[in-house]
């Protein structure tokens, strides 16, 4: 991700901003390094308080390196501090535009807020700032291992908008210790969340500390079962701000109630340029070891991560809206009690003892095609139509469709027996064989599906 003014262009050095302004030469130093005078809130979200400290004015200083906010004087501060319900805001503007819910923002926090910018389609959050006409900034975290069209995607958007983006690198040392000691390519051993630590989220924690607000393109569509709770404001639950410690951050979400294919209109409608990587099936674009496009029938997120389990594929930038496996969402078994999928009368649900009695026998009557899934997984849920609309056309055919739930205390027997990598995985039990034949492919339109049914029965 970075940070951009609009006015001007802005030169980092570290973890360090610098900006000019056209109508002044006065810069501005480390984020962090100064306080606004007119700047004191307290916000209370679900028992979160985001104070915002009153300052008292300092007399004018020559100091080149101030901003004109923190050196022109202001009247005395008075003790009262001014109270915000940020949960109420986020409930009056959850059917606002997010252009509107783009305004409010930039006009609350002013030089405080930048938007975070992936290099993906929150381009579209660029471009609602611009409609604004209010000032803003951009930044973005550089990896090291980003896509080369992603850098030039970078270059090209602050053309287009006449910014310059601020841009948050890795420690070095850190990085150069990983590398070291685990290879360049560990994550695909051992998860990507070391990696992601050290590349994305310390930088993103440094960039944060400098800032009172931050807007990001997350979505609810994005991921289902994840995201779908992300309201258009809130309280940041992770990261700290620049006065520090429990809710000093706020964190925009403008678009969170936007479809991801209105996202692309708007970008089309206006002109917007966009990422090449997407006209060659990336979506969903991070870090190029671990981002491909994805294919028909699969969530945008599965491009992420894809050997990994279905609940691993957040980089832990907006970890605090992501639902855990808390007492509120699992069961006494160990197992998710959200609603359940591929629900209709031409699929047959199999137990424990059922999967385990297909399994066992060396001849069949029926050849049977199993998915074996947790109703949590978004991988799941993209597929779920087309499964469906297999079990209705295979319907009388020979061929039986199944599911068998594979999370909670059923997975491990599952990774054991079933082939079980990562959910969803498709088993075919042939008529006259003993062992089922996992479905390869990563397509799982009914196309792609029947093809498969075809090949084997």
């Amino acid at each position: 991700m970075a940070f951009a003014v609009t006015s001007s262009p802005a030169a980092i050095s570290g973890s360090s901003f610098s900006r000019s302004s056209a109508s002044s030469d006065l810069k501005i130093p480390q984020i962090g390094s100064f306080r606004l005078a007119d700047r004191h809130a307290t916000v209370n979200l679900s028992q979160k308080r985001c104070a915002v400290k009153p300052v008292n004015a300092e007399p004018k200083r020559n100091d080149s390196m101030l901003s004109h906010a923190a050196t022109t004087s202001a009247p005395e501060v008075s003790e009262k501090v001014e109270v915000e319900d940020f949960e109420q805001l986020a409930k009056e503007l959850n059917n606002a535009s997010p252009l509107e819910i783009m305004d409010k923002a930039l006009e609350k926090f002013g030089n405080d807020i930048a938007i975070a910018f992936s290099g993906a389609e929150d381009v579209a959050l660029i471009e609602y700032a611009k409609l604004t006409g209010r000032p803003f900034r951009v930044f973005s975290l550089d990896t090291g291992r980003l896509n080369p069209e992603t850098y030039r995607f970078f270059d090209e958007v602050e053309k287009h908008y006449g910014i310059r983006i601020e841009y948050m690198f890795p420690d070095a040392v850190e990085v150069q210790a990983l590398v070291r000691s685990k290879g360049l390519f560990s994550f695909y051993e051992d998860g990507h969340q070391e990696c992601c630590r050290v590349r994305k989220v310390r930088p993103l924690r440094r960039a944060l500390k400098g800032l009172r607000a931050w807007i990001t393109g997350q979505r609810k569509d994005q991921s289902p079962g994840t995201r779908a709770e992300v309201p258009v404001v809130q309280v940041d639950p992770v990261f700290e701000g620049l006065d520090g410690g429990d809710g000093s951050l706020l964190k925009w979400n403008p678009v969170a109630n936007v479809d991801g294919k209105d996202i692309w209109n708007f970008l089309r409608a206006m002109n917007v340029p966009v990422n090449s990587l997407h006209a060659q099936g990336f979506v969903s674009i991070g870090c190029e070891p671990c981002t491909r496009p994805v294919l028909p029938g699969q969530h945008e997120r599965e491009g992420r991560w894809w050997w990994e389990d279905a609940k691993a594929k957040e980089c832990g930038l907006h970890k605090g809206n992501l639902k855990e496996d808390g007492a509120a969402q699992v069961n006494g078994n160990g197992a998710t009690t959200e609603s359940d999928i591929f629900n209709s009368q031409s699929l047959v649900t199999l137990s424990r003892t059922g999967i385990e009695n297909l399994a066992k026998l060396e001849s069949r009557k029926e050849s049977w095609i199993v998915v074996l899934y947790a109703p949590w997984c978004p991988f799941c849920q993209a597929m779920e139509a087309s499964y469906v609309e297999l079990a209705e056309k295979l319907a009388g055919s020979g061929v039986k469709v199944a599911k068998f739930r594979a999370d909670g205390e059923q997975k491990e027997y599952s990774k054991n027996e079933l082939q079980l990598g990562s959910f969803p995985t498709i088993l075919f039990f042939p008529k006259h064989s003993a062992k089922p034949i996992k479905y390869a492919s990563e397509k799982r339109d009914v196309d792609s599906l029947m093809a498969f049914v075809n090949a084997l029965r």
